[in-house]
């Protein structure tokens, strides 16, 4: 008869049969796991080909993690005078190249400008060197036909366009200010930092379609602030936010602090800076754009003479949230009682003057002491109160004094208000794409933020002491399943009387 020890052994034996097997049959129970060496043994590997095989893992890895926050670092300023616009960088291709890509929320598509693009700037004003990709010269580049799903459903939104002559899928949009671009849209890598926490920030990649720009016109060919492209924030399917968000990678939502003093810069995530001062309002649904439900503007506290009607969202009107764009723009029957609400209240402190057609004021104090606050009122009781430097521009002296002039311009009805860099610098903007909100908040974008890592708000980064949320481990080390926990709890217990026993 067999002794105890050896039919412990058996049990231990048969045991660690159904764990493996229990791990290899996982989600595939009629095959085995094979394991292969990545690399033949006795070959040397190069650095480079290890660190491309890693961020393709940690690329799939993430994939199963949603609540991942991708970190830009963010340039320029809101200054028309200066730099006028706010931009980041993005790693295409591969080898990856670096491209500076303007921040755009009023437009969808991240393009950048191809090497075969012969009217295009070659010179920046910037102070950047311009890059042109090259689709020929990356490993993963790959055309988009027409019959790419993303190309289908492009052509019924009019963001692409078909030749079945070339059977490749184009684009050619135009943007508020006159300018244009023609292109074609490429599949390649996009390459990032993700990070899930302090003990673990992923170099990743993952493949996403963008626009090659073969042809620029208006502003664009201007030398003095040329780009290598834009990078479009917009809730449509092709933006990266969304492309990310469905493969899993990032949650659906993404925030901004444009720094407007000094130097600029800030802070763009595509994640949720969590601030508690954040007061939301509702996005107008079914809108191609960031479209707010502006209801009703306020000065020093006094509610102006504006039919709201000409704020509501129809095809040729509305209020948008516009990284875009420099300045802000007000309809003009909202323009006129504002700009007269301004003047009357600063007119015993001030000079006011014409200066090429723009209302301006000849200040000798600071512009704080005089200036009234103004307020910005959207559905669902959320304001946005703006100091005097969100609303006027510091134009330079006359006469010893400093003049400054009101920044918002008029537009003719029906007619966009638009919420541009003006109004969008030195806040906290959350764009919740999940709960079709925008929030907003005064802060100093030169200090740290608190980002969340998951969809909840109890866990967060804070001023790069980043701290790993428990939600985020349990996603990436699953746990034994309970039908194992219970034949091993059944095997303990048997062994067990059979030594109580002996």
């Amino acid at each position: 008869m067999p002794s105890s020890f050896s039919i412990l052994a058996l049990i231990l034996a048969f045991a660690a049969i159904l764990l493996t097997a229990a791990v290899v049959h996982c989600g595939s129970p009629a095959s085995l796991l094979t394991l292969e060496r990545a690399f033949p043994v006795n070959q040397r590997v190069e650095l480079e080909v290890l660190r491309a095989r890693d961020q393709a893992r940690h690329g799939r890895l993430l994939r199963g993690v949603v609540g991942g926050v991708v970190d830009f670092t963010v340039y320029g300023t809101s200054d028309p005078y200066l730099v006028g616009l706010y931009f980041t960088k993005v790693k295409l291709g591969s080898p990856p190249r670096e491209f500076n890509v303007q921040i755009d929320t009023g437009s969808d598509i991240l393009w950048v400008t191809c090497n075969s693009c012969n009217d295009c700037p070659r010179t920046s004003g910037l102070g950047i060197e311009l890059s042109f990709f090259d689709p020929s010269s990356s490993s993963t580049t790959s055309l988009v036909s027409c019959s790419h799903p993303i190309c289908t459903s492009l052509v019924q939104t009019t963001a692409a366009e078909c030749s079945p002559q070339s059977n490749q899928c184009s684009y050619s949009f135009h943007y508020g200010d006159g300018s244009g671009t023609t292109g074609y849209y490429v599949s390649d890598m996009f390459y990032f930092d993700t990070v899930l926490g302090d003990s673990l920030i992923a170099n990743s990649s993952a493949s996403i379609v963008f626009g090659c720009s073969t042809y620029q016109s208006g502003d664009l060919t201007k030398m003095d602030k040329a780009i290598d492209g834009i990078f479009g924030f917009g809730q449509q399917d092709l933006s990266v936010v969304s492309q990310l968000s469905s493969l899993g990678i990032t949650p659906k939502v993404f925030s901004h602090c444009l720094k407007g003093e000094g130097d600029g810069g800030g802070k763009l995530v595509l994640g949720e800076i969590l601030e508690p001062s954040i007061i939301y309002s509702p996005l107008v649904p079914s809108q191609s754009h960031y479209n707010l439900n502006l209801q009703s503007i306020s000065v020093n506290g006094q509610l102006l003479p504006i039919d709201p009607a000409v704020f509501a969202t129809s095809d040729n009107q509305g209020t948008i949230v516009d990284s875009g764009t420099t300045l802000t723009y007000l309809v003009e029957t909202a323009y006129d009682p504002f700009v007269s609400a301004i003047t009357a209240t600063v007119s015993s402190s001030t000079t006011p003057v014409l200066s090429k057609g723009n209302q301006c004021y000849l200040v000798s104090t600071g512009v704080d002491e005089i200036f009234p606050p103004v307020s910005l009122n959207f559905a669902g009781g959320a304001s946005m109160v703006l100091k005097p430097g969100e609303y006027l521009m510091h134009l330079g002296f006359s006469d010893g004094a400093a003049m400054w002039c009101i920044g918002f311009q008029k537009v003719a009805e029906p007619g966009i208000t638009i919420l541009g860099d003006l109004v969008l610098k030195d806040k906290i903007f959350v764009y919740d794409l999940a709960h079709q909100r925008i929030g907003w908040a005064n802060y100093d974008c030169s200090l740290s933020v608190n980002v969340s890592v998951t969809s909840g708000k109890d866990e967060f980064i804070n001023s790069g002491q980043l701290s790993m949320s428990s939600s985020s481990q349990n996603m990436l080390f699953e746990p034994i399943p309970r039908s194992i926990k219970a034949l091993l709890i059944h095997i303990l217990v048997f062994s067990g009387f059979l030594f109580f026993v002996t």
